[in-house]
C-alpha cells in the first residue's frame, strides 16, 4: 500500500472509530512502524485535517466527514462549474494535486466549501496571483473532497460525470 492510500485509510479509520485510536494500534493495523504513523498523522494535519492527539490516541475533530480523491479534467471555463458542483452538494474541495512527469506530485491546500470561497479563489486566479496546477498537466488533476457521507460524495461524482469533468478510471 502506498503512503497516500494508507493516509486516506488512516483518516477514515480514525473518523469511524467511536474512541481514540492509539498510534500502536494504527501501526499494527497498517503493518508499519509507529514512527511512520506519526509522520502520516503530521502529513494529514498539514493538509488541514484536524487530528487531535490525546493520551489515549488520535481523534478526528470532525468525524462525521468522509474523504475521497477524484480525478478530473477540464478547461479554465469549466473550473467554476467544477468547484460549484462540489460545494452545492455540500462537499469541500480540500486540495488539488497533480502527478507531473518531471516534478512528481504537486499539492496545494484549497479548503473551498462555499460559493463565496469559490468566487474568491477564482478572483485570485483571474488577477494573476497564480495559475491553476492543472495547466501543468493539460487539465488533468485530482481533488481530495470531503463531505458528510459517501452518498454525498457519490452524488458529487455523478454530477461531475454528467458534465464530463470527472475522469472515469478504468
Amino acid at each position: 500500500m502506498d503512503g497516500e492510500t494508507r493516509r486516506k485509510e488512516i483518516l477514515n479509520y480514525i473518523a469511524q472509530s467511536t474512541s481514540p485510536v492509539s498510534g500502536t494500534a494504527l501501526a499494527q493495523k497498517f503493518e508499519v512502524s509507529r514512527q511512520v504513523i506519526v509522520q502520516d498523522i503530521a502529513l494529514l494535519r498539514a493538509t488541514d485535517h484536524e487530528i487531535l492527539s490525546t493520551h489515549r490516541g488520535y481523534i478526528l475533530q470532525n468525524p462525521q466527514s468522509t474523504v475521497r480523491v477524484i480525478h478530473v479534467c477540464h478547461t479554465d471555463e469549466q473550473m467554476e462549474e467544477e468547484l460549484n458542483t462540489v460545494v452545492d452538494f455540500g462537499g469541500t474541495v480540500v486540495d488539488v494535486f497533480i502527478r507531473h512527469q518531471v516534478y512528481g506530485e504537486l499539492r496545494a491546500s484549497l479548503q473551498i466549501s462555499s460559493r463565496l470561497k469559490v468566487r474568491k479563489f477564482l478572483e485570485e486566479i483571474r488577477e494573476g496571483k497564480s495559475s491553476p496546477l492543472k495547466d501543468l498537466t493539460s487539465g488533468q488533476h485530482y481533488h481530495t473532497i470531503s463531505a458528510d457521507s459517501d452518498q454525498t460524495l457519490d452524488a458529487i461524482e455523478k454530477a461531475l460525470s454528467e458534465t464530463g469533468i470527472l475522469v472515469s478510471e478504468v
